[in-house]
């Protein structure tokens, strides 16, 4: 058996399921080595307590041989269709129930399971399938540390750029060239880059028609990719100068991310380090203005569990990765969020982003 697994076959008893079926993803990735792409083609493994096996498209065999992987392989071509594969390897495997990733498995490829086995249980395991690559590996941290220092150098770079007058489009074009001039293998995400009122849309697009002013506030959140592992970083500016409303906001949200970056985070869980942040703007004069949780997990997704947020008792462990990012927000006003990548070490909350968090006016 491929000891590469066996976390996986541990999970079996646990969920009461017969065998786990990976599709192509963060999980499938980390165990065999390789990023297999997401697409129309249906590449499925399925792990239970002796083998694996695994429904592939005869276009990816050879790469997925090259992972190492030995299990037998029910290959399909395009003009046969892949439904005869997964009638090989469910209609007589004895699986009777079956954990999936339910927030990644298609819709067709449930099906293709159900059709070639009607009386299999399908259940959504996703968080316990994730929560096995919650504790990062040395090789995930150096990776991320990476990822960050090619971000924050872009970031830098662009910053010097930045004039009245520049569209979001212009800087997000700019940053985007940067990240690759600095090694990035690719985007965490397509950048936010907004200015004035676009950045109170926390999940705001790129305008290519509204030139900067002088006194915007200018919200980037973004983040490279390298060794699959991805930064998630944003920071706020101010183009020319700030006015004395604006400093209070922001300095508001400074300090409800200092308060979960600082948090001692033995015996804690993610609602209490999200109560945290959260309670700091909460007691500010702006607390009409809050819209979102404190920040999510992070690594080989850019969201990945569990969340920070209220209600999520789920505790801070060694090892993990998440983002600490409290934000406000005044519609067609001003948005500000100053988000940072936290790694748990050694029982302390270590900042791997090193980017400067407090104000910071850009002489444009």
């Amino acid at each position: 058996m491929d000891p590469r697994f066996d976390q996986v076959r541990a999970l079996l008893p646990t969920l009461g399921v017969d065998a786990i079926a990976l599709i192509p993803g963060p999980n499938l990735d980390r165990l065999l080595g390789h990023s297999f792409h997401l697409m129309e083609r249906p590449l499925v493994v399925v792990i239970d307590s002796q083998q694996a096996r695994a429904i592939v498209p005869k276009i990816e065999l050879s790469i997925l041989q090259d992972t190492g992987f030995t299990g037998e392989c029910m290959v399909w071509r395009d003009e046969d269709g892949y439904q005869a594969a997964f009638d090989q390897l469910f209609a007589d495997s004895g699986i009777q129930s079956l954990g999936v990733e339910g927030m990644r498995m298609r819709v067709f490829e449930s099906m293709a399971i159900q059709s070639a086995n009607p009386s299999i249980h399908v259940s959504n395991q996703s968080l316990a399938i994730d929560a096995l690559r919650q504790a990062k590996s040395d090789e995930e941290i150096t990776a991320l540390r990476k990822a960050i220092q090619i971000s924050e150098a872009a970031l830098e770079d662009v910053l010097a750029t930045v004039k009245v007058g520049d569209t979001e489009k212009d800087i997000e074009s700019r940053l985007v060239q940067a990240l690759f001039a600095h090694g990035a293998e690719d985007l965490s995400f397509a950048p936010i880059v907004a200015a004035g009122g676009n950045s109170a849309n926390p999940h705001a697009s790129a305008r290519a028609d509204y030139a900067i002013q002088a006194g915007d506030p200018l919200l980037i959140d973004f983040g490279a990719r390298y060794g699959h592992m991805n930064a998630d970083i944003t920071r706020t500016f101010f183009v020319a100068h700030v006015s004395d409303k604006h400093q209070r906001f922001y300095n508001t949200v400074l300090a409800a991310n200092r308060a979960g970056c600082t948090l001692d985070p033995k015996n804690v869980s993610c609602h209490d380090l999200n109560e945290a942040a959260t309670q700091v703007l909460r007691d500010s004069e702006f607390s009409e203005h809050i819209l979102h949780k404190t920040g999510h997990s992070l690594g080989r997704d850019v969201h990945e569990t569990p969340h920070i947020m209220a209600g999520e008792h789920s505790p801070i462990t060694e090892g993990m990765v998440f983002t600490v990012e409290p934000g406000l927000y005044i519609q067609d006003e001003i948005g500000v969020r100053i988000e940072d990548d936290i790694w748990v070490h050694q029982g302390e909350l270590v900042s791997l982003t090193t980017f400067g968090r407090e104000l910071r006016v850009v002489e444009a």
